[in-house]
């Protein structure tokens, strides 16, 4: 059996054993969509959002669109990690001298532990799409960080710890636009504030369909004893437009821009109506995990079709399993 390394045991993750007749790597919640529309005031969609655990409860960074469309990131609360109240506030950031540190949007979030705090990184603006980092150790307040990339680049994910004493991230090189291309990069740094020694991780799919769009890294890395666990999105464009799906992939624990198993078919395509109808059709997107170190349990949380917020589940066991007989 595989293991989950330096992670925590959660006793109370969100969990709903596989459903009867069901064989599915990843099975969705038969609740879903978890966050449905204006969930808050000033928050008319929640989606594409990240959550951790916090106590003996659940917390996390939601994107927030509002009434004029413009993304925002707001804080979340749960007990179970499946209902949710979302502040109506959005995060007020402010930069290492107290000082505000304002933007033009904010999207995308991934949350994660290192060292001594919560660090958030999320797509935000600077010339253009950048990544943005913050960090927090109360959610409540906030602290900018520099921006670790130029424009333009999305998708940005940090690692939960250094690896051979460098801070890591996956990130997607993109354009100013709506992106139809992309591969997955990975970023060092010594400080998380210079970046660079940048390496090629893996290129969108060329002979799988699902992905020949492009790609991009999903939730933060889930350190096992077989490698980094990683869920990724990949992009076909269709005659009626986009389609995002999700897989998974597994890189080396040493050095990360090698992978060692590249799942061969997506895990969740849209395919029920919360996926498939909403402000932007067709989008299953993972953002987050949570992780049971005790029982290899995986909470997926996804959004979908631009809209909610879903939830799906597997086991370290069964994706590990899938990788090594289905890989590209």
């Amino acid at each position: 059996m595989a293991k989950i390394v330096n992670g925590v045991s959660l006793p109370n993750i969100p969990w709903q054993d596989r459903p009867a007749g069901c064989d599915n790597v990843v099975w969705r919640y038969s609740e879903n969509p978890i966050i449905k529309r204006n969930p808050a005031k000033n928050c008319q969609r929640v989606f594409n959002s990240a959550v951790v655990p916090w106590g003996d409860e659940f917390i996390g960074v939601f994107r927030a669109d509002t009434t004029i469309t413009t993304p925002n990131l707001h804080v979340g609360h749960s007990k179970d990690g499946i209902n949710w109240e979302i502040e109506p506030e959005a995060i007020d950031w402010r930069d290492e001298n107290g000082e505000p540190f304002v933007s033009t949007y904010y999207y995308d979030p991934r949350v994660t532990w290192i060292e001594d705090a919560y660090y958030v990184m999320w797509c935000t603006e600077q010339g253009g799409p950048v990544l943005g980092l913050g960090k927090t150790n109360d959610f409540k307040n906030f602290t900018r960080l520099p921006n670790v990339t130029l424009p333009f680049n999305r998708n940005g994910v940090p690692f939960p710890r250094k690896v051979n004493g460098k801070y890591l991230m996956f990130n997607r090189p993109s354009d100013d636009g709506h992106t139809p291309f992309g591969d997955i990069w990975l970023s060092e740094s010594p400080d998380l504030v210079y970046w660079g020694n940048h390496k090629h991780v893996m290129a969108r799919g060329t002979n799988v369909w699902w992905e020949s769009t492009k790609i991009g890294a999903g939730n933060v890395p889930i350190e096992t004893d077989e490698g980094w666990l990683v869920f990724y999105h990949g992009v076909i464009n269709t005659c009626n437009g986009f389609v995002y799906s999700f897989g998974a992939m597994l890189c080396d624990l040493d050095d990360p821009s090698k992978v060692i198993y590249r799942g061969r078919e997506y895990l969740i395509t849209p395919e029920e109506d919360y996926e498939t109808v909403g402000f932007v059709p067709n989008v299953c997107f993972p953002c987050a995990c949570l992780a049971d170190a005790d029982t290899g349990r995986i909470a997926i949380y996804y959004g979908a079709a631009d809209t909610y917020v879903a939830l799906a589940f597997t086991t370290v066991d069964e994706v590990l399993d899938y990788l090594k007989n289905n890989h590209q």
